[in-house]
């Protein structure tokens, strides 16, 4: 019985990765499509920018656990991929900036709030800001 205890443990541990594989890709793939819809009409205008100024931002809105959408002055949107995610973004929740400075950057640590009850769930480190502008 205990030689077969290594070979039960890996196939078990095997099965487990192709299943984590599975929902991450539902995952991805739902987040791809929420982010499809939400820029509509909009295309890529120039790369990665590491911080964009506070005083742009509009407002945010989760495109799935792997994006955020960010509502920025002129007709802009940036897309943010947070380095782990950002599972505890929600319909009905916005993120929340504690920032001594003028702008939000990449590596910076937001906290996901609900602002009809205050509550505080989670928080969520952001990457790079993509720039998409209005098709005209």
């Amino acid at each position: 019985m205990n030689k077969w205890l290594p070979i039960v443990a890996a196939l078990s541990a095997a099965g487990c990765t192709a299943a984590d594989e599975d929902v991450e890709a539902d995952l991805s793939a739902a987040t791809e499509a929420s982010l499809s819809e939400q820029l509509r009409g909009y295309e890529p205008a120039g790369p990665p920018l590491s911080c964009v100024p506070l005083r742009q931002l509009h407002g945010n809105k989760s495109a799935g656990e792997g994006a955020i959408v960010f509502s920025a002055a002129g007709g802009r949107r940036y897309v943010n991929r947070p380095s782990a995610g950002c599972p505890q973004m929600q319909f009905g929740r916005h993120l929340q900036f504690r920032t001594s400075g003028s702008q939000i950057c990449r590596g910076e640590i937001v906290t996901v709030v609900e602002p009809s009850f205050g509550g505080d769930f989670g928080s969520c480190v952001l990457g790079d800001f993509e720039p998409y502008r209005r098709v005209r």
